[in-house]
């Protein structure tokens, strides 16, 4: 009875460390609550190794052998599996690579609104001498603050922001995405579908920047809902709608998506993770980096800060900042170097 009871608890664990290590292979990846585990692969990862070395343990009991060893033997097989998605996506990558005539640098960080000074973003933005912020949770006001701050550092910016009910004086700054674009690139303007809510994410805003003469990236600041249990279905129609806004060749995607790439598996089209782009960050070494929270060690926590790109782009480089933890926000921020896929093609594109 003991053995029969011991195998049935032994098939039921192997089936629940398959769904949680790999839940879009079971199509469970948008729902509570595997959503949300495999989104902390991190902390998965290091309960089953822990779970193994207990099981190991237990074995040395010699009527648990037979049942301890069989789970041991699951336990670890999840973790390795884990272990080697972690490591595939990249576990930490500290530098960029010198940047050329043709590079962009990309940085995204969701502020937490006023929890983080104004001061503190221009500074990490002109020492990474990033040429797009995307600023999910960051009001106008912060946003001019921060652009003034950057030109009397000589890095002058255009402020442009999404703001879903203006007419609320004191909202939550959730309610306001803000993006900076070097001059550099041209003029932009944010689409009136995004400023209106008429085409957007659903309960926090994105923003969907154009370039007014149509010679340059659309740039989309990201900030998609939380898959909290009441929220699931809202934040699967967020990750589709973001999805759509990847299908032109020459876009770039950067914010606070709340997901992992392991929850856009269903949204991708040919080659790329969401629409057709791909994760800048997961294809330079650092996809397994978490950006949120920064409560946790980055590895223990849950990656969902991400640039994208579509298929005229290629990233060269990425660096999650780990130097900012206690700068007020809960999230990290991410920059990314990305290069015309043509420049590359053709071997342009010399150091500044």
């Amino acid at each position: 009875m003991f053995r029969l009871l011991g195998a049935l608890i032994t098939v039921l664990f192997a089936i629940a460390v398959a769904v949680t290590t790999w839940p879009q292979f079971f199509r469970l990846e948008h729902t509570f609550p595997f959503a949300q585990i495999v989104a902390l692969r991190g902390p998965l990862v290091a309960l089953l190794l822990v779970a193994t070395l207990i099981f190991l343990l237990l074995s040395l009991a010699r009527p648990l052998r037979a049942f301890a060893l069989a789970m041991a033997a699951v336990a670890l097989i999840g973790g390795a599996a884990g272990g080697a998605i972690m490591f595939s996506r990249g576990i930490g990558s500290g530098t960029l690579p010198p940047q050329t005539e043709t590079s962009l640098r990309v940085m995204t960080w969701n502020t937490a609104g006023e929890s983080t000074p104004p001061g503190t973003i221009a500074s990490a933005a002109v020492a990474m001498d990033a040429d797009i912020l995307s600023l999910p949770e960051t009001n106008a006001h912060a946003g001019e603050a921060i652009a003034i701050a950057m030109r009397d550092m000589g890095r002058p910016m255009w402020v442009l922001h999404v703001n879903l009910a203006p007419e609320v004086k004191l909202g939550p700054d959730a309610w306001t995405t803000t993006i900076l674009i070097s001059p550099e690139l041209g003029d932009y303007s944010v689409i009136q579908s995004s400023t209106d809510g008429s085409s957007n994410t659903t309960i926090v805003p994105s923003a969907v920047a154009m370039p007014v003469d149509g010679d340059g990236p659309i740039i989309v600041a990201v900030h998609a809902v939380a898959p909290r249990e009441s929220y699931m279905e809202t934040w699967r129609d967020d990750l589709r709608w973001l999805g759509d806004q990847c299908a032109d060749a020459s876009v770039i995607m950067a914010g606070d998506f709340n997901a992992t790439v392991d929850h856009m598996a269903s949204f991708g089209v040919g080659d790329g993770q969401l629409g057709r782009c791909r994760d800048a960050a997961g294809d330079t070494g650092n996809g397994a980096v978490g950006t949120w929270s920064t409560r946790f060690p980055a590895l223990l926590g849950a990656p969902i800060d991400h640039v994208m790109y579509s298929t005229d782009w290629q990233p060269t480089g990425s660096v999650v900042l780990r130097s900012f933890d206690q700068s007020g926000s809960d999230h990290r921020p991410l920059v990314v170097q990305l290069e015309p896929a043509a420049a590359l093609e053709s071997g342009a594109g010399d150091g500044r």
